[in-house]
């Protein structure tokens, strides 16, 4: 184009600065920018909000502080959008004062607050244990008589086991399928690991089943979590009988799985078990990795130190 004398549009560079910032290339993108600005293009909203998201998304706060005062300088006003951008940032660094300072300004500029922004407060009460006060919001938000989703029911779900109060997150957890949303996996692991924390491990099975009759694959995340409980209390037949589950599943992740198995029966000694993880693994035609066979040694070495005692006793 530029051989041809021709230059690119504000669209053009618009396109090739989100193209760059979805790959990572903050600086070239940047560059492109401030171009556009030398050449007299005035970029629209749409842009600033492309360029905030991907320079906050890699931490550059420097950066998406110079476009914040460009769009001043321009006198491009912020929207929903740019807010909602801000907020996420603020509420992911745990900056309580900050979020609030922008949802004044929001509430202000008369931008509406919705289940996003809601839920993002929750999420950072409960993160930094003012659970009352996410309980707070959630009547809050129900006395403006703003509908809740998804987002909102999993962050009151989370909010609620965090403290303990598993009752009332089955609670929200029944009022949700009843105003017809339907629990997603974000849902059923937060109910699954809270009430492994909270050592109901029946209630984490009994959920951990129905997550599968509805349909969703378990997560590897979650297996973690609930053969963690049942190791503690020696339930073996138990863990295999939910690995058996996981593979049924055809779960495409079953290096993770085996890992998972393996370092399990390490930590408490099961030597011969984190051993037929690593033979059937080999079967499969995967390779174990090198932390699955330090965790096999591991297993071996708590097993001749138990042998040892008992022999000095």
């Amino acid at each position: 184009m530029e051989s041809l004398g021709c230059r690119p549009n504000s669209s053009s560079y618009t396109f090739l600065i989100e193209a760059l910032l979805n790959v990572g290339r903050t600086l070239e993108a940047d560059a492109l920018f401030q171009e556009m600005l030398c050449f007299g293009l005035k970029p629209r909203l749409k842009l600033y909000n492309i360029l905030l998201r991907g320079f906050l998304k890699k931490g550059l706060l420097g950066l998406a502080d110079r476009v914040l005062r460009i769009m001043e300088e321009m006198g491009i006003c912020r929207n929903q959008e740019t807010y909602e951008i801000l907020l996420d940032c603020n509420v992911n660094a745990g900056r309580l004062g900050d979020t609030w300072s922008l949802i004044n300004e929001m509430k202000r500029k008369g931008f509406q607050l919705n289940s996003f922004v809601y839920s993002k407060v929750i999420g950072l009460y409960r993160d930094n244990g003012m659970w009352k006060k996410a309980i707070g919001i959630i009547e809050e938000i129900r006395e403006m008589g703003i509908p809740l989703d998804k987002h909102i029911y999993n962050s009151i779900i989370d909010t609620f086991g965090k403290c303990g109060k598993l009752d009332e997150a089955l609670e929200v957890f029944s009022d949700m399928q009843e105003q017809g949303i339907r629990p997603d996996i974000v849902t059923w692991n937060y109910l699954i690991h809270w009430h492994c924390k909270s050592g109901k491990l029946s209630k984490a099975l009994h959920l951990f089943a129905k997550m599968q009759e509805k349909g969703f694959h378990p997560d590897p995340k979650i297996f973690v979590t609930i053969i963690g409980g049942l190791a503690e209390q020696g339930k073996w037949d138990t863990i295999k009988e939910n690995f058996e589950i996981m593979k049924s599943w055809g779960h495409n992740e079953s290096l993770v799985i085996y890992a998972i198995l393996v370092d399990i029966y390490g930590q408490y000694g099961k030597f011969q078990d984190a051993e037929e993880c690593i033979s059937a693994l080999t079967s499969e035609g995967i390779q174990p990795s090198a932390s699955m066979f330090c965790a096999l040694a591991n297993a071996y070495a708590q097993q001749v130190q138990y042998q040892f005692c008992l022999f000095r006793f």
